[in-house]
């Protein structure tokens, strides 16, 4: 069995952006956030993503600008690290080890040097509740991996929230809750006071602390409850003389709190999908930005006060320009509670397609990690509220080409019949998405278990079948263009509704050519030929119901592959109609690579899934992987890969042509990398884009290495682009400016002016040189034309003669080049005299 040696689990495309508050650099143009185990960089104007900050080995937990210089950034991780970056290049500075998982980080710029961290307080058996707020003295190294070794703790007993931990004026104070409690504590007096609350207030609302926020300027701390209400804390450097006053807008807890640069205005948000813009010391005087569509998770604000930005539980983050307009909106891979779909690639596009928003699908790029567009499948408006049973997206499916997708959206009332639609969507060239063809109002009598499309590409008809509890499968045909009026377009039918003693169907699964079609009736497998609907065979494995169905593909496709309900896997040869092999495991899904024989099977064991990929003519897996998550899979899909990777190993050569996504029970995107792809995606991040001979301009990045890969090696043009003037680097002004102390240099306005005047070129020198030049061509010019008469006068007489025999006229000398004239005029014009010295004496 092939261990898993080099391949990992990482979380790669699809990540929380929501998962901590993001951070907005000071000049507004750049937005860093968490996602998975890298820290993106998002521009604030295009909503693209600018770099991909990737080394952390886990789950980043906490992204913060460094206070001393606001072009470099902090990241932490549960990977015990700390890393500095460079985020406007995407280059990583240095990694500090701390050894500790982190879950979030702090800093102040009254603290140089030092960061504070959240980690899990050490040496307590409830470890996993309890944490520390710690102090992290970061040694001074020219090293690029450091160890921090000076820690120090600051607050015990505090919240793993980051929200819930701030810095209070510049980081004299910090303020920390924690439950019921609110922590704060002074580093000069190095006293911390602790002021506490009750669990219900008279009107039965929760006083549980959900976060904090300081004032910038004055001693004010902020703090939001679960009853919805805001508590604004003062005078609270004393134990018993605080005072606190009570702001109550939001129904529900509050998320996140944050105040203005300036302190003006105190910003919060929670499950209302409203940013309340709350006025200092004029609390009567509110401003509402409604509609923001999903529950605010975080707030930030830019160091200038000019973008405001909220993250969202739809996995979204909203720019929004002081409270007024929102001017950007950044799209993750939308997550809810549950996907009812499985997962498909969309042919066309070759993005990730499941559930989304409540009604949608959602189109993701796995390529650009960023949403495409929804396509709303219900088109009914969404009403949120907890316990209103609503049209849900519970099955879909792509054809082979793309062109046709077909969805099933089921409601069920208490008291009332299951609703079924079944949708039919066609692909429309001109708007490149799709567009409702056919609406089938109850299919069937009963709820929907499976639903595929025929995958033969060649085919001359498009089918779908559709299988039920109602104890049919359903086949719908797409009429052909012939048999239908010109102008109403193509239309759906059923073509056979086909059952089997009355069992009821599981799932079904067409062959890759589209010749066979096997649908499960509890535990007996049905052959089926589409082209006749003729009952070609039955496979029988009592005694629990079959829940997968695969045909094998490629050299594979004899072999149909399934799994029962009594954890066995079993592979049928269609040739022989037996049973092949069947080995015991509890294989929660089992699906196959379009591209490969290779098949792969998710099972569940001991709280977690581990995964065998394998061949099913081959009794040894390829490879197997002990525990790559918690709980159960039961989402995932083989992605096709742009570019076939090149791997000789034996125990990733099933990743060379696709790769495998995977959903968690916790709604976690996962694939499996290899060690070689992890290092060319790093060498990538490095790797500077930009040649340094050349000014980066905008112009440049845009069409600099497009016009060098047209020029390519044949052109003659190619040359001249090798030879550019070189940059003023090595000029006298420059060499005096570098070399000279700072102390001695005279005003910035003589410098600039003599700095400017070493790039100018001189207009009379160059006008001089090009004199000289057309001088000296039109001298050689006379003297070419004076030696070719001379010469032609010389050989008339030659060629007259030649007339006569034709001997003489084949012996006569080739002609001359104009570069062979040219040299031999050269060497005319040499001095020879000493040549005639030498020979006298």
């Amino acid at each position: 069995m092939v261990e898993h040696g080099d391949i990992r689990v990482v979380h790669r495309g699809g990540s929380k952006i929501n998962f901590r508050k993001p951070v907005i650099t000071n000049d507004s143009r750049f937005l860093l956030c968490a996602s998975g185990e890298c820290v993106k960089v998002f521009s604030t104007s295009t909503e693209e993503c600018i770099h991909d900050l990737r080394g952390h080995t886990d789950l980043v937990t906490g992204v913060l600008i460094k206070p001393s210089n606001h072009l470099q950034a902090y990241s932490c991780s549960a990977d015990g690290t700390v890393r500095l970056w460079d985020f406007t290049d995407g280059i990583l500075i240095k990694t500090y080890v701390i050894g500790y998982p982190i879950f979030s980080i702090h800093a102040s710029p009254h603290h140089e040097g030092v960061i504070f961290i959240v980690t899990p307080m050490l040496g307590d058996k409830r470890s996993g509740e309890l944490f520390q707020l710690v102090a992290v003295h970061l040694p001074q190294s020219g090293d690029q991996l450091v160890e921090a070794r000076e820690l120090s703790a600051v607050l015990t007993d505090i919240s793993s929230n980051p929200a819930a931990t701030v810095f209070g004026r510049g980081g004299e104070y910090i303020a920390s809750a924690n439950g019921l409690q609110l922590n704060v504590y002074f580093f000069k007096k190095q006293k911390a006071y602790r002021f506490s609350l009750k669990e219900d207030n008279k009107k039965g609302g929760k006083n549980t602390f959900t976060c904090v926020a300081c004032h910038p300027n004055d001693d004010c701390i902020a703090t939001g409850h679960e009853d919805g209400k805001i508590r604004l804390w003062r005078n609270f450097n004393h134990k018993k003389e605080y005072t606190y006053s009570t702001l109550h807008w939001h129904h529900s807890a509050v998320s996140s709190l944050s105040f203005t640069p300036e302190g003006t205005n105190l910003l919060s948000g929670g499950i209302e999908s409203v940013l309340v813009q709350w006025r200092y010391n004029q609390e009567n005087q509110r401003d509402f930005l409604p509609r923001l569509g999903a529950a605010i998770t975080h707030i930030a604000v830019s160091p200038d006060g000019a973008l405001y930005c909220t993250s969202h539980s739809d996995n979204k983050i909203t720019i929004i320009q002081s409270c007024v307009k929102v001017s950007a909106v950044i799209q993750g891979l939308v997550k809810g509670e549950s996907v009812g779909t499985d997962l498909m690639i969309d042919p066309r596009s070759k993005s990730l397609v499941l559930n989304g928003k409540p009604g949608h699908l959602q189109f993701y790029s796995l390529q650009r990690d960023k949403l495409l567009y929804n396509l709303d499948i219900v088109q009914q408006e969404y009403i949120h509220e907890s316990g209103l049973q609503q049209f849900e997206v519970v099955k879909a499916a792509f054809d082979a080409s793309g062109n046709w997708l077909a969805t099933v959206e089921e409601r069920k009332q208490k008291g009332a019949e299951l609703e079924l639609n079944l949708k039919l969507w066609a692909f429309d060239e001109q708007t490149q998405s799709f567009v409702l063809n056919t609406t089938i109002s109850a299919p069937h009598e009963a709820q929907i278990t499976g639903m595929c499309f025929s995958h033969a590409a060649d085919s001359q008809t498009t089918m779908l079948v559709s299988t039920s509890k109602d104890g049919h499968f359903k086949a719908w045909q797409l009429a052909a263009q012939s048999q239908t009026d010109a102008d109403e377009g193509p239309s759906w039918s059923c073509d056979f509704v086909g059952a089997y003693h009355g069992l009821v169907p599981e799932c079904c699964s067409f062959s890759a050519d589209g010749s066979l079609l096997a649908v499960s009736f509890q535990e007996v497998v049905t052959v089926w030929s589409p082209a006749s609907w003729e009952l070609l065979t039955t496979l029988s494995q009592p005694p629990k119901a079959i829940r997968n169905l695969c045909f094998g593909r490629l050299s594979c496709s004899k072999y149909l592959l399934g799994t029962t309900g009594s954890n066995l896997l079993c592979c049928w040869n269609l040739l022989t109609c037996s049973l092949e092999w069947s080995t015991s495991m509890d294989v929660s899904l089992l699906l196959a690579d379009p591209l490969s024989e290779n098949m792969a099977a998710f099972c569940c064991q001991a709280g977690c899934t581990d995964l065998f990929v394998f061949k099913p003519s081959e009794p040894r897996p390829l490879f197997s992987q002990k525990a790559v998550c918690s709980g159960t899979v039961t989402r995932a899909v083989f992605a096709p890969r742009e570019e076939m990777l090149e791997s000789c190993e034996e125990s990733s050569q099933w990743l060379n042509r696709s790769q495998l996504y995977f959903l968690t029970q916790y709604m976690d995107l996962m694939t499996f990398t290899t060690k070689t792809e992890e290092e060319r995606l790093m060498a990538s991040s490095k790797q500077l884009v930009i040649d340094d001979s050349v000014a980066m301009t905008p112009f440049y990045l845009l069409l600099g290495k497009h016009r060098q890969q047209q020029q390519g090696g044949d052109d003659p043009r190619s040359g001249e682009s090798a030879e550019r003037t070189p940059l003023p680097q090595g000029s006298d002004a420059v060499r005096e400016l570098l070399q000279t102390p700072a102390h001695v240099l005279p005003s910035t306005s003589f410098l600039c002016s003599m700095f400017v005047q070493s790039l100018l070129i001189s207009v009379t020198d160059s006008r001089e040189e090009s004199k000289q030049a057309e001088e000296e061509m039109e001298s050689e010019k006379e003297e070419e034309d004076s030696e070719e008469e001379m010469e032609s006068s010389r050989i008339r007489p030659e060629q007259q003669a030649a007339v006569g025999g034709g001997e003489a006229s084949e012996a006569a000398a080739p002609a001359l080049t104009k570069a062979q004239v040219r040299e031999l005029r050269r060497v005319k014009k040499l001095d020879h005299s000493w040549l005639a010295g030498l020979l006298d004496s």
